[in-house]
């Protein structure tokens, strides 16, 4: 595929723009590190990114136009990703005074679910990314072009968001019980964010 470098130049600073404005994403990889530290900040921040890579790719094949156009399925992922945050929110409260289950893959499999599970994610997709798109050339190559360029650019600045709550986390590591609150009340927020977004 022929790139157009112009487009691209274009498209890196607005990308990183949209990545720095706190969202959802950021929020969750901030309750992640807080939950568990940087470590699983930044596992979360990738389980994330693959999520967006994910949709960049359903929208270049021309699903994401599909499911945009039934609310109904929308509104299915919608609660389905609000239920998913509030049994994370159930599962931090239930932890023992000895910690959390911190298992290597759980922050990166939270981070892809709960990305995939907002559909928001692929509205966005559908009405950023075709600003930049040549429509003289394939389609998909150049939505996977741009979806991994958000996807880094998300990786980065989320991964970093959460990484600093961490650092955080490991100076107040005797306020477990709070930082294990606060983490369950982030988590507890995107799922009620995540379902009066289909009123917006």
């Amino acid at each position: 595929m022929a790139i157009d470098w112009l487009l691209l130049v274009t498209f890196v600073p607005a990308s990183l723009a949209l990545n720095l404005t706190p969202g959802a994403d950021m929020m969750f990889c901030a309750g992640q590190g807080l939950r568990a530290g940087p470590a699983a900040a930044w596992r979360a921040s990738g389980g994330v990114a693959l999520g967006g890579l994910i949709h960049a790719t359903v929208a270049g094949l021309g699903v994401g136009s599909l499911v945009a156009a039934h609310p109904g399925a929308l509104q299915a992922i919608r609660w389905i990703g609000a239920g998913y945050l509030l049994w994370m929110a159930w599962q931090i409260l239930r932890a023992e005074a000895a910690g959390p289950d911190l298992r290597p893959a759980r922050p990166f499999r939270d981070g892809l679910l709960v990305n995939l599970t907002n559909p928001k994610v692929i509205l966005f997709i559908l009405a950023f990314v075709p600003q930049f798109i040549d429509a003289a050339a394939p389609l998909l190559p150049q939505f996977l072009l741009y979806g991994a360029v958000l996807s880094l650019g998300g990786f980065v600045v989320n991964g970093l968001a959460g990484a600093l709550a961490g650092l955080a986390q490991a100076r107040l590591s005797g306020q477990g019980v709070w930082l294990r609150r606060v983490s369950a009340g982030i988590f507890a927020l995107l799922a009620l964010r995540l379902v009066l977004g289909e009123r917006s």
